[in-house]
């Protein structure tokens, strides 16, 4: 059995395990990244991109933000269509200046992983079976397979970055942890072309057919969502589909200025709202899809895991430069408070934005949801006040000190 000696072990390699070893690193806190699969394979993964500006501020702490402060679009607003009429989100003005940032999840991790590479900062990819050990005691392990050889990585500390499905949750007794969650009734199936996008901003529309979103990532390459049933699969799908759909359900004058193309890529997504509590057992740390996932309505998946980063790394600089274990305890509460907010946020929008049809569950009939949901977005789209709450939420609430 090999062994490896370091501070910090990190579970998974995409950008929220990536953006902390870089942090940790530049506080001289050693930290090994593992992986289940290649990094070509985390690369290939399409998300959103679209960064709050405490996002941003930590790549740039971090150093790694060269390429998204030359290559990312300033977004000053954001618009909402509902059934044809558009309305202005003017996130600069109703936020007193804050911004977000158009910046592709593959560009940001593609960056981390070269400015890790040059650090020469050690990730193991294609690691096997690993396994968490002892975390509630003084020297935690975790043990993994690579190239046929098996290791043991003894640390202070772990960082669950792992997703949904890695094994660090898994590692919480069944007893000692609570999940929450809601499965929706549809999914978003995503088109990445490399066309011109349709707007300056991102338009999220609602629509009798349902919703839809068109975003962009540069000014040639487009994303774009269709809200569709779970039942239907990427095959059920023609380009031409797509397009056509696509054009039925932007507002008529986005529409007349649609430009189309071959699909880079399609997929579809479902959609889930899922909170694990607490985020920490002993010298674990759940951090970003191992503890929670958000609809994509409100753009905040990464940007919450991005936060959950900001807490951690606090704690551990705390920890390594001042002997104060005692802010440990502190991570989950602060963590889970931006979580839920994050989490209501994107609830709030899917329900005001998307056709539930007859699967609401709300314990209400679907035709008085959706009259309820007709009058919420009447009311925070209409008035300044409104808009003022979805622009404050969009850009994101400041980050708590821990």
């Amino acid at each position: 059995m090999n062994t490896i000696d370091t501070q910090v072990a990190i579970i998974g390699a995409g950008p929220s395990g990536l953006l902390l070893g870089q942090l940790l690193d530049k506080q001289g806190i050693s930290n090994v990244i593992l992986e289940r699969v290649t990094g070509d394979y985390v690369l290939g993964r399409i998300r959103a991109g679209i960064l709050e500006q405490g996002f941003a501020d930590l790549v740039r702490e971090a150093g790694v933000a060269e390429r998204m402060d030359t290559e990312g679009e300033i977004h000053e607003g954001v618009e909402i269509a509902a059934d044809g009429e558009r309305f202005h989100i003017d996130l600069k003005g109703l936020t007193d200046g804050d911004v977000v940032i158009c910046y592709g999840q593959t560009e940001i991790t593609r960056d981390l992983m070269d400015a890790r590479a040059e650090a020469g900062l050690k990730t193991y990819y294609e690691a096997t079976d690993v396994e968490l050990h002892n975390v509630t005691e003084e020297n935690p392990s975790v043990t993994f397979g690579y190239q046929g050889e098996q290791y043991t990585l003894n640390c202070d500390y772990i960082a669950g970055c792992d997703g949904f499905y890695g094994p660090s949750r898994q590692t919480i007794p069944a007893d000692k942890r609570t999940e929450h969650e809601r499965v929706y009734p549809f999914g978003w199936l995503g088109l990445l072309s490399d066309t011109p996008p349709v707007s300056e901003e991102l338009i999220y529309c609602k629509s009798e057919s349902g919703f839809a979103l068109a975003s962009r990532r540069s000014a040639t390459r487009s994303r774009y969502y269709l809200q569709v049933p779970l039942t239907v699969t990427v095959d059920d799908w023609s380009d031409d589909d797509f397009w056509e759909e696509l054009k039925r359900r932007l507002p008529a004058d986005a529409a007349a200025s649609l430009v189309t193309g071959p699909s880079i890529e399609k997929s579809i997504a479902p959609l889930r709202s899922f909170v694990c509590e607490p985020m920490q057992y002993g010298k674990l740390f759940l951090v970003g899809d191992a503890a929670h996932i958000v609809p994509p309505t409100g753009a905040k998946g990464l940007n919450l895991a991005a936060s959950d980063v900001a807490a951690l790394y606090q704690i551990m600089t705390r920890i390594y430069q001042e002997n104060d274990t005692d802010c440990i305890s502190r991570y989950s509460e602060v963590a889970l408070r931006r979580v839920w907010h994050g989490e209501r946020f994107s609830w709030w929008m899917s329900n005001m934005l998307h056709n539930f049809g007859d699967e609401v569950a709300t314990g209400m009939q679907s035709e008085t949801f959706a009259r309820f949901m007709d009058s919420e977005r009447d009311y925070y789209l209409r008035s300044e006040e409104g808009r003022k709450v979805i622009a404050r939420q969009y850009v994101g609430l400041p980050y708590e000190e821990v």
